[in-house]
């Protein structure tokens, strides 16, 4: 198709060539049988855009990844992004938009959203400042890989200087990314933006995403904040806002 091969299952291209990633984008019921086949053929990325995935069978997928060795990302995100080497999934959009908004660099993004993994990054560019590699992690309840997770990636990139966060009421990601900072002493600067703030005022109400769900003190905005500031994380009040924090909080640290 448009002269790219096209194969009737997995294993017909790994016998025949490396395949070092996989983009899923099936319908729910047949996401875990396609994310399944990957794993068991040798695939060590598995970049999951489907969305409305049967919690169990994301976590049936999860676990089989982890006894396999593999990384999931996703369900329900956009996908990676290293701009000017290679991108997996739809962040970014068609490929002009996404020249447009990413550019090459040294800033980490991560999200949970994937409109704003290109919002944020977008913001960036028009500040001068380039990204190293962006992750829409996803926004469901249960996903492959989290912000502290993602984290050891990050610290072992000698081209990633600083990371910029979108993060989301509902979920312990954001108090899981604090201890990792605090218990391993991070030598990233890190800002964040936490959207939904006025959830806080509104019990109850749901914010777009499926893994928005405040069940608890510690998943409401005022804590999260509260936490990742005692982790030495910067919050910004506005989008706008992250390069410059992100330039004063890289100048510190040199």
């Amino acid at each position: 198709m448009y002269g790219v091969p096209v194969y009737d299952c997995v294993r017909d291209i790994t016998a025949k060539t490396r395949v070092d990633g996989s983009v899923v984008c099936v319908p729910p019921r047949f996401t875990r049988d396609a994310v399944f086949e990957a794993i068991e053929n040798g695939i060590k990325l598995i970049v999951i855009v489907t969305e409305r995935i049967p919690r169990r069978e994301v976590a049936q997928m999860i676990e089989l990844a982890n006894l396999r060795g593999a990384r999931i990302i996703g369900p329900n995100c956009l996908g990676i992004i290293s701009p000017g080497e290679a991108k997996m999934g739809g962040v970014g959009g068609p490929a002009a938009n996404t020249k447009t908004a990413y550019s090459k660099g040294s800033i980490g993004v991560m999200s949970r959203s994937g409109g704003m993994t290109t919002e944020i990054a977008s913001t960036l560019t028009a500040a001068g400042m380039g990204q190293s590699t962006a992750v829409s992690i996803g926004g469901d309840a249960i996903i492959g890989t989290s912000y502290a997770e993602l984290m050891p990636l990050f610290e072992a990139d000698p081209q990633t200087k600083a990371i910029a966060i979108y993060s989301e009421p509902g979920g312990r990601m954001e108090a899981e990314l604090a201890d990792w900072i605090q218990q391993n002493n991070s030598r990233l600067p890190i800002v964040a933006f936490m959207a939904g703030r006025f959830m806080d005022e509104m019990p109850g109400m749901r914010f777009g995403h499926a893994g928005t769900i405040v069940e608890g003190k510690a998943d409401t905005t005022a804590e999260k904040i509260k936490r990742m500031k005692e982790a030495g994380i910067a919050v910004a009040e506005r989008i706008e806002e992250i390069a410059k924090m992100l330039a004063e909080r890289i100048g510190e640290a040199n």
